[in-house]
């Protein structure tokens, strides 16, 4: 017994052994200096998470809108539609007063694309079952026509937990491509790339969660889309040097994929990337962790970006006015919108 015993506690002492070593070495890629050009270069996005298109919005909510959109460069809007029910129908009267809202943005914002975010949150893993059967995706796909033929630019569409290799997404965003016309934008929200190769799996194992994709499957997922959106919540990192690592990877490892003989794309445009900042604290729309700051992300962005080499469609995608406070909006534009800047004076 005694002999099972040490040979136990030696096995778990081996594998705290090694996490500690791959702790070091992920903190480690949070270091050097990033370039001046890895920064903001205008192709920022926002999430809208409030009902923006369902109802009428006042001045004031508008003006506050309209203020940190052109404080901060923002060229894409994400604004919510609703949610992706089980058998794939968004109802529509969470577009209900879209024409008003976009109407005005087109009006006072001209620059700002505007698309409409529908969500999917589903329950346990797709491993076994497709997240999305062919009934289901062709009712996503009629959805997402109906929230471009309501006036929208184009569709950021969130689907979430997704195995590796479940063909259904790719699929479905083949089909969302086809129902909104190759004129509309296409964003699709990621999920976290593994680390290394191969990470995801024990990741699964010890967790039960679906919080990887594989480097090969995010290319099939962005093959048909205009936008990637990478996020930069949920890391699981406790501090800041870990998620700042964390975040390089994310970085690095995305761009890698999607510049790299994984991507799949039909045209000769490579897809854009946005790389969210965790400034929300409401687990509605993701889970927080307590080394995540948008101090640390932008910083690590542009670390990422300057170890993978210059690519001007990269940007970051923020939370607006929802559950933004003044701290985590004044760290973005600090961090990623005004070193741009910074670097335009200099040149």
């Amino acid at each position: 017994m005694k002999w099972l015993l040490s040979r136990i506690l030696a096995g778990l002492a081996a594998v705290l052994v090694v996490a500690a070593g791959a702790a070091v070495l992920l903190a480690a890629q949070y270091s050097g200096t990033p370039a001046p050009w890895a920064a903001s270069t205008g192709h920022d996005a926002a999430w809208l998470g409030g009902p923006w298109a369902a109802q009428d919005v006042d001045s004031d909510e508008y003006a506050t809108l309209a203020s940190r959109v052109e404080r901060g460069g923002i060229s894409e809007l994400y604004v919510y539609v609703g949610e992706i029910g089980a058998d794939g129908t968004l109802a529509p009267e969470g577009y209900a007063e879209a024409e008003r809202f976009l109407r005005r943005v087109g009006e006072e914002l001209p620059d700002v694309r505007v698309l409409g975010w529908m969500n999917f949150t589903g329950d346990g893993s797709s491993l076994v079952e497709d997240r999305f059967d062919r009934e289901q995706r062709a009712a996503v796909a009629a959805a997402a026509g109906a929230v471009r033929d309501a006036g929208f630019d184009g569709v950021h569409l969130a689907v979430s937990p997704v195995t590796t290799n479940d063909p259904s997404l790719p699929r479905l965003m083949g089909e969302v491509r086809e129902a909104i016309g190759d004129d509309a934008l296409l964003s699709v929200q990621a999920q976290h790339v593994e680390l290394v190769p191969g990470a995801r799996v024990p990741s699964f194992v010890f967790s039960g969660r679906e919080k990887y994709w594989s480097k090969g499957y995010l290319a099939r997922v962005a093959g048909p889309a205009d936008i990637v959106v990478l996020p930069g919540h949920g890391s699981g990192m406790p501090v800041s040097s870990l998620y700042g690592g964390f975040m390089v990877r994310q970085v690095t490892q995305a761009l890698g994929a999607l510049d790299g003989p994984e991507a799949q794309r039909d045209g000769e445009d490579a897809v854009a990337v946005r790389f969210g900042a965790p400034v929300f604290e409401d687990e509605a729309w993701g889970e927080p962790s307590g080394g995540e700051s948008v101090a640390t992300a932008t910083e690590a962005v542009r670390i990422g970006l300057t170890d993978h080499g210059r690519r001007d469609d990269v940007g970051m995608a923020v939370y607006l006015l929802d559950d933004a406070d003044e701290q985590a909006w004044d760290a973005f534009l600090t961090g990623w919108v005004d070193v741009a800047d910074e670097a335009d004076r200099a040149d």
